[in-house]
């Protein structure tokens, strides 16, 4: 097996995150037909993290068959990277905030943005250096 270059990994992790979020969404619209909103939620952001951890395994970083213990790990950095997208969020948003004086749509923007681009640059890192790490 070649080893890629990080650019080429980079472009691929790009490219299953934004495959992932559109299996996510999919799956929520049809699930909606038939559950309440929190439920297809849950649902489909689960299915869109196994979607998410197949791709990246098999495709952005190549590693071969997975694990027990890749699961748990790569469990284990998107469970730290939800926490981190969310946390941030709240925090930019208050920033912004108390900034503006008013909570509005573009300090929302701003704010998803920000909280999305750290959470991404991490899980790519963490998928990267642990999670998918050549022995």
């Amino acid at each position: 097996m070649r080893n890629r270059s990080s650019r080429e990994e980079i472009l691929r992790f790009l490219l299953v995150g934004s495959s992932t979020v559109l299996v996510d969404l999919a799956i929520y619209i049809v699930l909606l037909t038939w559950l309440n909103p929190s439920t297809a939620k849950g649902i489909s952001f689960i299915c869109g993290t196994i979607y998410a951890y197949q791709a990246n395994r098999l495709w952005t970083f190549s590693s071969g068959s997975g694990s027990l213990l890749q699961v748990v790990k790569f469990s284990a950095v998107y469970g730290f990277n939800l926490a981190v997208n969310v946390s941030l969020n709240a925090v930019v948003l208050s920033l912004l905030a108390q900034l503006t004086g008013r909570l509005g749509q573009l300090n929302t923007l701003i704010a998803f943005i920000i909280a999305t681009g750290v959470s991404a640059v991490l899980n790519f890192l963490g998928m990267k250096f642990f999670v998918f790490k050549k022995a």
